[in-house]
């Protein structure tokens, strides 16, 4: 613990974030991999499919959601393992699932277990004595070990067998089991964190509207990532293994946007930062949409990702210098998981009835909205990591 009462960010408690943030955001970023398995074991149609994955998703963020206040209390390593064992269960019961109805209900257990994993990993960002820092570690580990999951569960199901990429799931749950003991806890409640940031009076119960505006965003983002592989195609004339290799390489590349997030907080302040890397995703994000330039769609991937991975860590950090007991954080993230989880249908639902020109002009302003109460927290953050750092540490008091 550092002088105001923070876990120092070391190899192991960041070895234990990226684990825990991984996994608890697993279903959501192998879906896709997920979903395939589902239609080729069982039949199903996109739309079948598409409802096995709305169960696991909307049950890890709503389960993140209402274990949040939980999350910032001491227990948060017991709160991982319990999570890490449900999720087993389901990956396993999902990978040897007879019919459709015993794979709903294995998807729904592995969601809400994820779901608590997910809670108690965010929260306890909040803990470490760098908010920024522990974003960015966290995120940049986040999006590198996904990078391999993504790979391994399809070896996995065409090399051994269709189902086995759950057994591989289950599997890294019980190599997290140990990983996650160095997990930050939260704060004491004889702290005054129930009511607020260390006693400071702020409140840690995050408004209806910051939650919405989280939704939104990661809603516009995800269900823009999930036809950017079918609008590259269809406008730029790109092969499906070009496109493919578009997306991988910008997703790597934007890894320098969560070391360029918090440097450029310190250097032009927390909420300018942060509105200049909205702007840029969100015309990004149009430009990818609408374009019909090979050259243009790379470069707009590339901002685009890098932006959004700014983005997603200078929130992070805002939220946990706001409340250090983590909920506030934990909440946001259950948000954005629910987000993630109807922004594919949503977005596709527009693509189909309005086109490509009409989405990228919905994109830009959903973005540019959901950032509104993004950038009002910031502000927050920002008076929250000033008050942090002018006020005397316990040693100085006790001088």
């Amino acid at each position: 613990m550092n002088a105001r009462g923070g876990t120092v960010l070391t190899f192991g408690v960041a070895v234990a974030l990226i684990a825990g943030v991984t996994l608890g955001n697993g279903g959501a970023n192998v879906m896709p991999v997920f979903v395939d398995d589902f239609a080729s074991r069982f039949a199903m149609s996109n739309s079948g499919a598409g409802l096995v994955a709305a169960t696991q998703l909307l049950a890890t963020a709503v389960v993140t959601l209402l274990l949040a206040k939980r999350a910032a209390r001491p227990g948060r390593v017991r709160l991982t393992r319990l999570g890490l064992a449900s999720a087993g269960v389901g990956f396993l019961a999902a990978a040897a699932a007879p019919d459709a109805a015993t794979l709903i209900l294995a998807n729904l257990v592995l969601g809400a277990g994820l779901g608590a994993v997910y809670a108690a990993a965010t929260a306890a960002l909040a803990a470490t004595d760098d908010a920024d820092k522990a974003s960015a570690v966290t995120i940049s580990g986040t999006v590198a070990v996904t990078a391999l999951l993504i790979m391994a569960v399809p070896a996995a199901n065409h090399n051994v067998g269709e189902g086995t990429g759950f057994v591989l799931m289950a599997l890294c749950c019980m190599a997290a089991w140990p990983l996650v003991l160095r997990l930050p806890d939260g704060p004491p409640a004889s702290d005054g964190a129930s009511d607020g940031v260390e006693g400071k009076g702020v409140a840690a119960r995050p408004s209806v509207i910051l939650l919405a505006g989280t939704a939104l965003l990661w809603a516009v983002t995800q269900g823009a990532w999930s036809y950017a592989s079918v609008l590259g195609r269809q406008h730029t004339a790109m092969s499906d293994s070009v496109v493919s290799a578009v997306l991988a390489v910008s997703s790597v590349v934007a890894l320098v946007g969560a070391v360029v997030g918090p440097a450029a907080a310190r250097r032009f302040g927390r909420m300018r930062s942060m509105a200049a890397f909205v702007t840029a995703q969100a015309l990004a994000m149009a430009v990818l949409i609408s374009t019909h330039e090979a050259v243009f769609f790379i470069a707009a991937a590339v901002v685009w990702q890098a932006c959004q991975l700014a983005v997603l860590v200078q929130m992070l950090a805002a939220a946990a210098l706001i409340d250090p007991t983590g909920r506030l954080v934990a909440s946001l993230s259950g948000a954005g998981a629910l987000g993630t989880g109807v922004g594919p249908l949503a977005v596709g639902a527009i693509l189909d009835a309005a086109g490509a020109g009409v989405l990228s002009i919905f994109l830009a302003l959903g973005t540019f909205l959901a950032s509104l109460p993004l950038l009002s927290m910031t502000v927050a953050g920002e008076g929250a990591s000033a008050e942090r750092h002018s006020a005397p540490s316990p040693a100085a008091d006790a001088g």
